[in-house]
């Protein structure tokens, strides 16, 4: 199928199936479907517009989607590791070129890593694989992966409402809000730890021990 052929499919089904469709898709996006979140998203904002939806059922069934479509690679990473990749589909989906260029930033900043594959598509499942190959507890990839979602999901949807009639203006606008998204998260990251740094290096020294 074309990919122009499976977007116009993809329209057909949000069209019939409301809520269910962007609930399937996104989960599926979890185990590699070809599409990114945001065309899902902007779809639901679209059907938003259309009024076919309403603005939290949406928000909240396109979210718990996603976090269950993330949990897969996830738990993937948990329970096998790095031998999964021996499995020719989970290597097609996870390349272990972009796992290699990430497991260095894991190793340092797991958390803040974890948080913002978030606002980037394309390391989105290598990055939650390794977040479960490293032991992350299940709890804290669940909370740091739903504040991503809480800042994500309602903007896309939203940005669906505002630029439906135009999907040129969408497309536009779609773009520049992600790397908008994208470069605030890597400043606020990048801030945080200039501080923790600044904060090491001025720590005053031990007392000296009192003369005998």
């Amino acid at each position: 199928m074309l990919p122009e052929e499976f977007s116009e499919w993809v329209a057909a089904l949000f069209t019939r199936f409301n809520y269910i469709a962007p609930f399937v898709v996104l989960l599926l996006c979890g185990v590699g479907l070809p599409l990114p979140e945001e065309v899902t998203l902007i779809g639901s904002g679209i059907l938003l517009h259309r009024g076919d939806v309403e603005f939290l059922e949406i928000t909240l069934t396109c979210s718990a989607a996603i976090l269950l479509g993330d949990s897969i690679p996830f738990w993937l990473g948990r329970r096998y590791g790095m031998s999964a990749l021996q499995h020719r589909f989970v290597r097609r989906v996870l390349h272990p070129e972009r796992l290699s260029k990430l497991e260095q930033r894991f190793r340092e900043h797991g958390n803040w890593a974890t948080f913002v594959c978030r606002f980037f598509a394309g390391v989105r499942i290598p990055g939650y694989f390794l977040a479960g190959s490293m032991r992350m507890s299940y709890p804290r990839f669940l909370l740091l992966d739903s504040l991503g979602v809480l800042i994500s999901v309602p903007a896309s949807i939203y940005l669906g409402k505002m630029f439906g009639s135009s999907m040129d203006q969408l497309k536009q606008k779609l773009g520049d809000l992600h790397l908008i998204l994208g470069f605030l998260v890597l400043a606020l990251v990048l801030l945080m730890l200039w501080k923790a740094r600044g904060r090491r290096k001025v720590e005053p020294p031990p007392p000296a021990p009192p003369a005998p």
